[in-house]
């Protein structure tokens, strides 16, 4: 559907060498590689327009203040959100999960309420719900997942009643790449008033964001995810939302006016944002987020598809391979484990042929428990990585075997 030679072209680390061998970045669930466009941007601001923005008057200040607010839009067309002031920029979608329990949630909660998340969240998606409810005398509510790694949704009548006051569910799974049917349970937890929240951290750089139509009330996700820089995200909230949460963090840029006797909060979503931020990463993410438009997100999806299909059976065909995770509907990320070897040392024999994948639990450990293992071996693929890389992965997990007996 594209050129891949031209795409791993963009992309200047793809041209490392690790250990003397052409590198395989299979790791990409963890973090993806940047566009040489991407970089470009960062290096642009800061050599020529760089300063902070909003409130300077000089032409500097204006010029990097339109570039972070054109970011703003630019995320708004990726995600469809209905207007700009719907997107708070975050660190990362750590941040912007904890920002909704802390500003939205928490007030309205009272003992005996409860939070609806997933038994296959990232921890980033577990944590604040849990501080959150220790705080507030809620309890937290698990929906199950089946052995191939699908949700078990039979269990939502049961576990939705008027006492939930948030579902947060992640849209992909990033330890065993289920694509959850999000859609689904918002429709089902709307149907009793229920908001809910979608981690989109990994869905993000994988497949069409419609906020609008999936009609969550809160959607997160970081650019580092989605071939931008570290540091920078964001969080799609509901209007009506913003407008009732409280600030998440005071100082400066969240505020119309300060006095020693009242303190009156900038509009929505500047509300959210104090300090000075990330001003570069915005930029950067913004600019990767048109290149992923450029490129087609539904072209992207079609290609790692296929990807995924061609993987699947490479491994499958390895002996003492087992496949962690097989849902019907997945995204392109493979976790595995190898018959009386650790995880661990596979992906350092795997690192010596220059493949980079990910070991441990991937900040899953609910999901490692379920299966009763301490860890997997993940490859998570992205549109730069090609066939002919997923033979030599398949290849090095084949000297996994030889050199561990």
């Amino acid at each position: 559907m594209f050129d891949i030679h031209k795409i791993r072209s963009d992309f200047p680390i793809l041209g490392t060498k690790i250990y003397g061998k052409p590198l395989v970045y299979a790791d990409n669930a963890a973090s993806t590689q940047k566009p040489q466009r991407v970089i470009d941007s960062i290096t642009d601001l800061y050599s020529n327009h760089y300063a902070n923005i909003h409130r300077g008057v000089h032409y500097l200040s204006q010029k990097s203040t339109a570039l972070y607010e054109s970011a703003r839009e630019t995320v708004k067309i990726f995600i469809n959100a209905s207007k700009v002031e719907e997107i708070v920029f975050v660190r990362g979608t750590t941040e912007g999960v904890n920002l909704v329990a802390r500003s939205y949630l928490e007030p309205l909660l009272k003992p005996d309420d409860e939070i609806l998340i997933s038994e296959m969240e990232h921890h980033s998606n577990i944590i604040p719900w849990q501080l959150t409810a220790e705080r507030t005398g809620a309890k937290l509510k698990i929906i199950p997942f089946l052995e191939n790694g699908e949700l078990d949704l039979s269990t939502l009548p049961d576990l939705l009643s008027p006492k939930v006051k948030l579902v947060a569910v992640t849209h992909m799974s990033n330890s065993l790449g289920t694509i959850n049917d999000v859609g689904l349970i918002i429709e089902r937890a709307h149907a009793l008033g229920i908001p809910v929240l979608v981690d989109g951290a990994q869905s993000i750089a994988h497949m069409p964001i419609d906020v609008q139509e999936l009609d969550c009330d809160f959607f997160v996700f970081s650019g580092h995810k989605i071939y931008g820089p570290t540091g920078i995200g964001a969080l799609y909230a509901k209007e009506k939302h913003l407008l009732t949460m409280l600030p998440y963090q005071g100082g400066g840029d969240m505020i119309l006016s300060v006095s020693f006797e009242k303190t009156e909060y900038n509009d929505i979503p500047y509300k959210f944002e104090a300090g000075t931020p990330n001003i570069e990463g915005t930029i950067g993410m913004a600019t990767a987020l048109n290149y992923v438009s450029d490129l087609g997100i539904e072209s992207i999806d079609e290609y790692e598809q296929d990807l995924l299909a061609y993987a699947t059976k490479q491994f499958s065909d390895i002996e003492g391979l087992k496949i962690i995770g097989t849902a019907p509907k997945k995204g392109s990320i493979i976790s595995f484990i190898l018959d009386g070897i650790h995880p661990h040392d596979v992906g350092t024999i795997m690192d010596m042929e220059g493949v980079a994948v990910r070991t441990g639990h991937h900040c899953t450990q609910p999901v490692m428990d379920h299966y009763n293992i301490p860890a997997t071996t993940r490859v998570s693929l992205s549109f730069y990585n090609t066939v002919g890389e997923i033979d030599k992965i398949t290849k090095a997990i084949t000297k996994v075997k030889e050199l561990m007996g």
